[in-house]
């Protein structure tokens, strides 16, 4: 086997896969014999930690020792859990998460005798959802770096989920919409299936619209219910051991209506009992709002597809991934919307078997990258960036080493995968609009528009705004716009990056910019002084991204800690 796996990092249950001998994906079994494992983390005592069903299930006795949820609240500044006097960042309690499953999965090989007694695996893609920007996208790569992972790329779930629709089902010749809703974060992704490619045409969404919602609006109800029937004015909501308690009543609620008519929820508050029966009618009614901002974004999506030439009336059927979507409402409801075919496909492990896939094609380049590089002499990192560029194609570069194509890999090897920025991104800039400085303002200058393929590259020569100026801040931002030209306050600044001049320089020299996003969504700039060719260029840290002393810190705490 090719000894690199796939992940399906959740919000609420995390799956991993690997592709078998035969070229096929596999998922894999936790410890306790589970295909997923619940993305829930008990910090037990210091040195210490439980991850999964067991974390989960001791979050009624122990809501202040357990953290679920948090793919919610990584990349986002300022979140920390403070627990057993330790400041745990989104990305550290991922970090958790990663190491069981990782090493768990290696467990599952080692029975199978694919894996020798001491050996370990490394090389990882994980997925996330297509709405991440810059910073989630970055703290999901370093929860996995902090795991002691080689994260080989980060690839969009309902991308994932396509390759093995694509693959699995020999499908040919389809544009499908994948509507993935899965507990904490919401996608809907246009994509064509062709022979031999996978092309992404536009992506939408909302990262904090997941089923998560469905079971808070139950959590509501039922609180509402149990006032009701015992006239007690509390707010048991705010009693962590009742609001767990009800969390985990509402999941199984949820899961119930998805088969049957009624569901039956019992409350214990304070030595006082209700019971309440919630209807499918009744839930539908609670969560209708909900339902329909997934479908105002699949319109938004779908107005942004027919820019490019996708109209709706071009999709041949609609994916359904993610486990929210076993609940009828989101079939009835796209059914009626889109009168096309909606297919249930593979929910909780479709997403793991294509980034298993995924990892085995990032494998097989970089077996042909590395295996070229020794024959030709040539720099690997140079080879990689005209790969990226399209100035390389890795099937020739692979034939003119004797690789025969997806060799010892499966069928993704060489398919050609396409996929899209959710975001665009841009700069400052001054924009004069007369003869004189006082008549211009700062603009934001998007130098990369949502929904550009990737790996994309963008260059544009800016000028100088006064004479004699010593420095260019040139401050990144991420915007949801897809226009070129737009305010400033319409997008997120996400980092900076500092270009000395030289003295004397007049006002209105160039000054170049490059902005390039690579496949997995991560950004590089570089920046260029024309007169004398001073030059910056960064691997792209975000500000929000973990902090070189928390970053120690949690990998310290990870290191000696048992999982």
């Amino acid at each position: 086997m090719n000894k690199v796996l796939g992940i399906d990092l959740g919000t609420t249950y995390s799956c991993v896969a690997y592709i078998d001998a035969s070229g096929k994906p596999v998922v894999l079994k936790n410890a306790e014999g589970e295909l997923t494992t619940p993305s829930v983390v008990f910090f037990e005592s210091p040195g210490n930690v439980v991850v999964g069903t067991p974390a989960k299930e001791s979050s009624k006795l122990y809501p202040d020792e357990v953290v679920g949820l948090v793919k919610r609240s990584i990349g986002q500044p300022g979140i920390a859990w403070d627990i057993h006097g330790a400041s745990l960042t989104p990305e550290e309690v991922s970090s958790y998460i990663l190491k069981k499953i990782v090493g768990d999965a290696a467990a599952a090989l080692r029975a199978e005798n694919l894996l020798e007694p001491d050996e370990v695996i490394r090389d990882v893609v994980i997925t996330c959802p297509a709405y991440f920007g810059i910073s989630e996208r970055e703290s999901t790569s370093k929860a996995g770096e902090l795991a002691g992972l080689n994260v080989l790329g980060i690839i969009n779930e309902p991308t994932a989920a396509a390759i093995t629709y694509g693959i699995t089902g020999m499908i040919e010749n389809k544009v499908v919409l994948v509507f993935d809703l899965g507990g904490g974060t919401f996608d809907v992704t246009m994509i064509d299936i062709q022979p031999n490619a996978i092309k992404v045409i536009c992506t939408g969404g909302d990262h904090s619209l997941g089923g998560k919602l469905w079971d808070d609006r139950i959590i509501e109800y039922v609180a509402a219910e149990y006032a009701r029937q015992t006239g007690n004015t509390d707010d048991i909501l705010t009693d962590p051991e009742t609001l767990q308690e009800l969390s985990l009543s509402a999941e199984r609620a949820k899961k119930m209506l998805s088969a049957r008519e009624r569901a039956p929820i019992a409350i214990n508050y304070a030595g006082e009992r209700a019971r309440v029966e919630l209807t499918r009618e009744q839930f539908n009614s609670l969560t209708g709002d909900l339902l329909e901002r997934t479908m105002l974004l699949t319109e938004q999506m779908l107005e942004d597809a027919g820019a490019k030439g996708y109209s709706r009336g071009r999709i041949d059927e609609v994916l359904l991934v993610g486990g929210s979507t076993r609940m009828p409402q989101i079939t009835e409801r796209l059914e009626a919307y889109l009168r096309i075919p909606v297919k249930i496909y593979d929910p909780d492990e479709a997403v793991a078997k294509g980034a298993a896939y995924y990892a085995d094609r990032q494998s097989f380049f970089a077996d042909v990258v590395e295996k070229y590089s020794e024959q030709t002499g040539r720099d690997e990192q140079d080879v990689r960036r005209e790969i990226d560029e399209g100035a390389a194609d890795i099937k020739e570069l692979a034939r003119a080493v004797d690789m025969e194509e997806g060799e010892g890999h499966s069928a993704a090897a060489s398919i050609g995968i396409v996929n899209v920025t959710s975001r665009s991104f841009g700069t400052i800039a001054f924009e004069s609009v007369g003869a004189s400085e006082e008549e211009g303002g700062e603009v934001l200058y998007n130098m990369i528009i949502k929904n550009t393929e990737l790996p994309a590259r963008e260059v544009r020569q800016f000028y100088t705004v006064a004479e004699n100026q010593r420095t260019v801040s040139i401050r990144v931002l991420e915007s949801l716009s897809g226009e070129r030209h737009g305010a400033p306050g319409e997008g997120t600044e996400i980092g900076e990056a500092v270009l000395e001049l030289p003295e004397g320089l007049p006002a209105g020299s160039p000054v170049e910019i490059e902005f390039r996003l690579n496949e997995s969504g991560l950004l590089e700039l570089r920046a260029v002084e024309t007169a004398q060719n001073r030059e910056v260029s960064a691997r792209f840290e975000t500000v929000d991204a973990i902090s070189e002393n928390a970053y120690a810190e949690a990998k310290r705490r990870l290191d000696e800690t048992n999982v």
